[in-house]
Formats: structure tokens, sequence, C-alpha cells
């Protein structure tokens, strides 16, 4: 399992646009990919589910990888969030 934390820099927080690209990614990956923000675990792999957490500028969310391509999955999602300025 692989599991890394970042603090999202968007000051419009983790919208639609910006999730339904970390979700495309992670939908692209057979691992199992939770996003956790405060007490609040969900799939990073539904949508809806990801935009329930309600994610701010300036939160730190916690994503985990855990399966047969967990290290080019978060790979991926770091990609994610550094080339969209998440």
């Amino acid at each position: 399992m692989i599991v890394f934390d970042h603090t999202i820099t968007d000051p419009a927080g983790l919208h639609a646009r910006p999730a339904g690209r970390l979700v495309q990614q992670a939908q692209a990956h057979a691992s199992q990919i939770q996003l956790t923000r405060a007490d609040r675990t969900v799939s990073a792999k539904k949508l809806f589910a990801v935009m329930s957490l309600a994610v701010k500028g300036g939160d730190l969310v916690q994503f985990s990888c855990d399966g047969p391509d967990e290290a080019a999955a978060a790979e991926a999602l770091r990609q994610v969030l550094a080339t969209e300025g998440i």
C-alpha cells in the first residue's frame, strides 16, 4: 500500500473539473484508490463521492493506493495534482 498526503493549492478547491481529472486517472488503474479528508474516506474512482468531500483550497487530503499497480497509480495521481495545479 502506498499512502501520500497532498495540500490542495487551487484556491477554488477540488471542484468538478480537477476532481474529474483525478477520478479519470484513478479509474485507469486496477488498484483500489481511496481519498481521505478529515475523517471521511471515499473511493477516488467515484466522482460524486470525491465531490461530496467538499475539499477546499488549503485542505490536506490523503491518497491511498493498494493493489497490483499501486506504484504507477500513485505516480499518475501525483502527476495530475502537479500538472493541473490542484
